[in-house]
């Protein structure tokens, strides 16, 4: 039996989430940009803050805050689903696209943010994708750096982000 996943309202997650196998099935740049096309859907569909993410060849990474009352599940289930969906159809092929079902923790604190921030913006460095994580396009902090917003949310005050942290309530 899986463990419950633990869900609190108000909270910010890093989730993460990986192609079956691991293969590189979103080497392509087309497909990173599918990818975040949907991101880009679902925040036309539901409400959510998107601090940072990173789309590599074989997962993703998010610090996403889901707005009142809406379940990240439903955010990355629809994320999920919809792109293996146009995945598949791009290459006429059927079955599933993701391994697992998607990792999520609870962001602690401003320093726990700070860390999984730094931690997603250096994926495409570690992966010797990029030499600086402001180069990979496929991230929030290119698109912080470039005023791109959309996609990723302006970051307010961390300590605003964190008000009221010891108040979450399990959902």
């Amino acid at each position: 039996m899986r463990s419950l996943r633990i869900l609190a309202e108000g909270a910010t997650y890093h989730v993460t989430s990986k192609i079956d196998h691991d293969a590189p099935a979103i080497r392509d740049p087309e497909f990173k940009e599918g990818f975040l096309n949907f991101v880009a859907k679902a925040k036309g569909r539901f409400s959510f803050t998107l601090w940072n993410f990173t789309v590599m060849d074989n997962h993703i990474h998010f610090l996403i805050k889901p707005g009142p009352g809406v379940s990240l599940s439903k955010i990355m289930q629809w994320i999920k689903c919809n792109f293996a969906k146009w995945w598949n159809k791009k290459h006429e092929t059927k079955g599933h696209l993701w391994g697992e079902r998607f990792f999520s923790r609870i962001i602690k604190d401003e320093q726990d943010f700070a860390k999984v921030s730094e931690y997603i913006d250096e994926n495409p460095v570690k992966a010797k994708l990029v030499k600086k994580p402001e180069h990979w396009r496929f991230g929030g902090l290119f698109h912080r750096l470039r005023r791109i917003f959309g996609l990723i949310d302006s970051l307010a005050d961390p300590a605003t982000l964190f008000a009221g942290i010891n108040t979450l309530t399990p959902i």
